[in-house]
């Protein structure tokens, strides 16, 4: 583990709001252990052990039904980890798998016999080596006969840039973390209102309202993030995702109490229909259908 790293909170908070039942946390990780999933030599960071054990307890401590568990770059393409959380689990787990574009059509197979159901495009920089665009067009080439969709993280700055390359892949998208916008600049800003419009004019394109600990400008209250996601979960109520992030790689400003981003959930998703589309019937549709 690196010498500044945060370990994820040891005793989150029971949350005051209570998922409704079949609930899916959309977005968390497993780390690990290293010593039987090593991390891969190309990593930016070396993160604590986070083993599918305790990713299951928070799962039931936190009141939710199932985890979407998405591969992170510091296990690089070996979904050895990620695989072995989801034998684990059975039907209450599925995966957002990294591939290197050399893999087969049967490795393929075998990670959707897994449970895995999308690849996810990593596009931050300070996180993966630039990939060319023409990699991750060929992957989503050979990943339509098993029709997933594909899981894409970028920051707001490079929305523009990133664009073209959204359009041209037809199938699902889903963007993490609403694409991090500034907070800072308000949610009536050109770069926030750049990514409404893509939702707007690409209705294959979905979100996740997750996040708000990175986001937010005054930990740990992260009522500042509240009207960016609520306004795409009422304006998108068919094509959002929440997740918990669990377990928080690469925190600098605090460690997040996982029950305490579960008490998010009212205030960007206030009635109960918003609460059961997000949280049930679109994870549902995406990941269990």
């Amino acid at each position: 583990m690196h010498k500044d790293y945060l370990p994820y909170h040891q005793s989150p908070k029971k949350p005051d709001f209570k998922p409704p039942a079949g609930a899916v946390d959309a977005h968390c990780h497993v780390f690990g252990p290293g010593n039987i999933f090593p991390y891969a030599k190309e990593r930016k960071y070396t993160p604590c052990d986070a083993p599918k054990e305790k990713l299951f307890e928070l799962r039931d401590h936190l009141g939710f039904s199932r985890n979407v568990i998405v591969q992170a770059s510091c296990h690089g393409s070996d979904n050895s980890a990620l695989v072995d959380a989801l034998q684990a689990a059975g039907n209450l787990a599925r995966g957002v798998a990294v591939v290197r574009p050399e893999i087969t059509q049967d490795e393929l197979e075998t990670l959707h016999e897994a449970g895995i159901r999308a690849v996810r495009f990593n596009f931050v920089k300070r996180l993966v080596d630039s990939t060319p665009k023409e990699v991750f067009q060929h992957i989503a080439q050979k990943i339509k006969p098993l029709s997933w969709h594909i899981v894409v993280y970028f920051e707001s700055q490079d929305l523009e840039e990133i664009t073209p390359f959204l359009k041209q892949l037809d199938s699902v998208i889903v963007v993490d973390h609403m694409g991090r916008p500034d907070i800072s600049k308000g949610i009536e800003h050109k770069d926030f209102q750049g990514f409404i419009q893509l939702l707007e004019e690409n209705e294959n394109i979905w979100t996740k309202v997750s996040c708000p600990e990175r986001l937010t400008t005054h930990p740990p209250d992260y009522s500042d993030v509240y009207p960016f996601s609520r306004t795409l979960v009422e304006k998108f109520p068919e094509r959002v995702l929440w997740g918990t992030d669990w377990p928080h790689p690469n925190m600098k400003s605090h460690i997040p109490d996982d029950g305490k981003l579960v008490d998010v959930i009212p205030h960007i998703a206030p009635t109960k229909e918003l609460q059961q589309a997000l949280l049930v019937d679109n994870p549902d549709r995406l990941y269990w259908k």
